[in-house]
């Protein structure tokens, strides 16, 4: 149904057309009207017309490679979208779909350009939009990590986390060996008096040593133990990684069978309606009665 001009003079985009322009363009467009939940279109669907909403709201989005969805923009009264794939004549690059009771008007190609032939200025206009969606879409890509998650986390170190992990990576050397090995050599031989001009400290049995080995041997499995909770949380990270890897892998191929799938009924369609308009083969046609056939039997 074609818009009339009364709705045509409430969207900014044609307020500044006079009454008789107003009305040349509302006999070229279709008025439309969706309903809450509605799709409006999808991404990768052919790019055939405009939609500039009257009254209501269009949620502008695109669903990444694991299913969520990230908002560009919500198109409300006075705003139009869908544009860039009219005038690059590409598939959509984006979902749109009517977040409530929604009235549009739907322009194509040559609707806009006799737009822009009555109202030059009109054109930067929808220029302006494309290049408002642009920043929004660099910023959303900008916003998002480029390191690891492994990265993330070695950022929030504390203190006592770092000398943990220090900690725990030094006894497990072969410097960390061989360094008590001299220490307790070097601490028997002291007070064993095997050592000439060195007054004994701790004589047999060692008390003094047994608890000073008891003490280390404590804290150091306290290091290990934080440093093995700070492992811990990292392979969660690296499966919750692998998890969204395979969650995305499966909706890559879902996306394909659906591609396939459609791919094959337009087929089928194309292929009846081929079928249809050529009419029966001469093999489908029904043989006469009584027509002898090659063997000679009837």
């Amino acid at each position: 149904m074609p818009a009339d001009t009364t709705l045509l003079a409430s969207v900014p985009l044609f307020e500044r057309l006079d009454e008789e322009e107003r009305t040349l363009l509302a006999a070229q467009l279709d008025d439309v009207t969706f309903e809450p939940g509605q799709v409006v279109f999808k991404r990768g669907d052919p790019g055939g017309s405009i939609f500039i909403v009257v009254a209501g709201a269009v949620e502008i989005f695109v669903e990444d490679t694991i299913g969520q969805r990230v908002v560009f923009e919500t198109a409300k009264a006075g705003d139009f979208f869908g544009e860039l794939s009219l005038l690059d004549g590409d598939p959509r690059s984006a979902s749109a779909v009517a977040l409530e009771g929604t009235r549009a008007v739907r322009l194509d190609r040559g609707d806009l350009e006799l737009l822009f032939k009555r109202h030059p200025t009109s054109a930067m206009d929808v220029l302006s939009t494309i290049g408002k969606r642009l920043r929004e879409a660099d910023k959303l890509i900008g916003s998002r990590p480029t390191y690891s998650p492994n990265e993330a986390v070695e950022e929030k170190l504390t203190t006592v986390q770092r000398i943990a992990d220090a900690a725990a990576d030094f006894s497990g050397r072969i410097s960390f060996l061989v360094l008590h090995m001299l220490w307790f050599a070097a601490w028997i031989a002291v007070n064993l008096d095997v050592v000439p001009g060195v007054h004994a400290f701790d004589p047999f049995p060692f008390g003094l040593l047994t608890m000073v080995v008891s003490l280390e041997a404590i804290f150091l499995s306290c290091m290990v133990l934080i440093s093995q909770n700070r492992q811990a949380a990292k392979d969660r990270i690296r499966s919750d990684a692998e998890y969204d890897a395979n969650m995305r892998a499966g909706l890559e191929v879902t996306q394909l069978h659906v591609k396939v799938d459609a791919l094959y009924e337009q087929t089928l369609a194309r292929l009846a309606a081929l079928e249809k308009r050529l009419g029966p083969t001469p093999a489908d046609a029904p043989k006469p009665v009584g027509q002898p056939t090659p063997n000679g039997s009837r």
